[in-house]
């Protein structure tokens, strides 16, 4: 399909987020700037095994080509359903936008990985693939993250500001939307430190709806100490890696009392997150997995004093938006449109990036 024949085209956004427990993968029709059909979607989980051998290479600078190549695999697969399920042919999509796995992030020394091979996805699909959205930005300067503001800011035209988008995937990240006004950057840890510490204490994925969190006392003491990280004083746009944050405090405490501080830390973090805001907002639309989270909602709307509700309260789609999000950024990188600015990431100019494995 020619990019520039038609003004909207059908794109795939691919995700694997810092949870690390599978692929979203997600369909829409846009032309970078707004959308004008939202197609299906699906998730990929991973198995056990591949997602606990995939684990071991964070914080790495790169994973084997065995790695690599069956990841890349994995998101064709997912491709490859999704596009049959629309009933359409991969050549009526102009593009995949394929953002990989972060292994590593640290922009402060110039450095983000995100692995996955996009001339391999290319093949596999017969798709035009753009991959290695971040690396542009963080040499020009940026954090490199957070990437979904610019799609958050096109689909919530319609609606009266300020108002914060917050995504509760493995790290915490808000976009603060007022009009024209766009400010976005990393809140501090979410789901990652919760879901590592229930799995190493009982062998469980995550802490489903809270429960585990609700059962435990928060330890205050503790608490206080993690909330002295000097992240939270620092100006954004600023960014994280999965593991900047550590769970070494709450050794020694129960499940359910490490689950309760852990989750009281997310919350906190949030909290903060005000202080760096031009004014604060009168509602929260939280995305990613920890919007099932329901000790987290109470939680936050507790301390932020103003609804806080999942995305799907004004018909976003939560459990798709990260990866909606790549399939819009993929078509604002063919059309070399910005795909972060300043107040975003903190780059020093609207920022283009990715880069493009075409058919021919």
């Amino acid at each position: 399909m020619s990019i520039n024949s038609n003004p909207f085209v059908w794109a795939v956004g691919l995700m694997s987020g810092t949870s690390m427990d599978g692929i979203d993968a997600a369909l829409i029709k846009t032309d970078g700037r707004s959308v004008q059909e939202f197609g299906p979607a699906l998730s990929v989980p991973y198995n056990p095994k591949f997602r606990q051998q995939f684990k071991g290479y964070l914080r790495k600078l790169s994973a084997p080509d065995q790695i690599v190549a069956e990841f890349t695999r994995l998101n064709a697969d997912a491709v490859n359903r999704l596009v049959a399920g629309a009933g359409i042919s991969p050549a009526d999509v102009a593009v995949i936008g394929f953002h990989g796995q972060t292994l590593f992030h640290d922009p402060n020394n110039g450095i983000t990985v995100q692995i996955g091979d996009g001339a391999l996805l290319k093949d596999l699909t017969g798709i035009a693939t753009i991959n290695d959205f971040r690396s542009n930005d963080v040499a020009g300067g940026g954090e490199g993250a957070p990437f979904a503001p610019l799609y958050h800011q096109a689909l919530s035209k319609s609606l009266t500001g300020p108002f914060a988008v917050l995504n509760l995937g493995g790290v915490g990240n808000v976009t603060y939307i007022d009009g024209d006004t766009i400010l976005a950057f990393d809140t501090g840890p979410a789901s990652a430190m919760i879901d590592d510490w229930v799995y190493t204490q009982a062998g469980l994925a995550y802490d489903e709806d809270g429960e585990l969190a609700r059962k435990g006392a928060v330890n205050q003491e503790i608490l206080t100490r993690l909330l002295e990280n000097p992240y939270f004083e620092k100006l954004p746009p600023k960014s994280l890696d999965r593991d900047d944050f550590s769970a070494d405090q709450i050794n020694g405490l129960s499940l359910e009392d490490g689950a309760a501080t852990l989750t009281a830390f997310t919350v906190q973090s949030v909290v903060k997150a005000l202080d760096h805001m031009p004014s604060k907002p009168r509602r929260w639309l939280v995305t990613g997995g920890g919007r099932n989270n329901g000790a987290f909602l109470k939680w936050i709307g507790e301390a932020v004093g103003v609804p806080v509700e999942p995305v799907e309260a004004v018909g976003w789609r939560g459990d798709e938006l990260e990866a909606e999000a790549f399939a819009f950024l993929g078509v604002r990188s063919l059309r070399n449109l910005p795909l972060s600015v300043p107040t975003t990431t903190g780059v020093s100019k609207p920022m283009t990036g990715g880069t493009l494995h075409p058919l021919s």
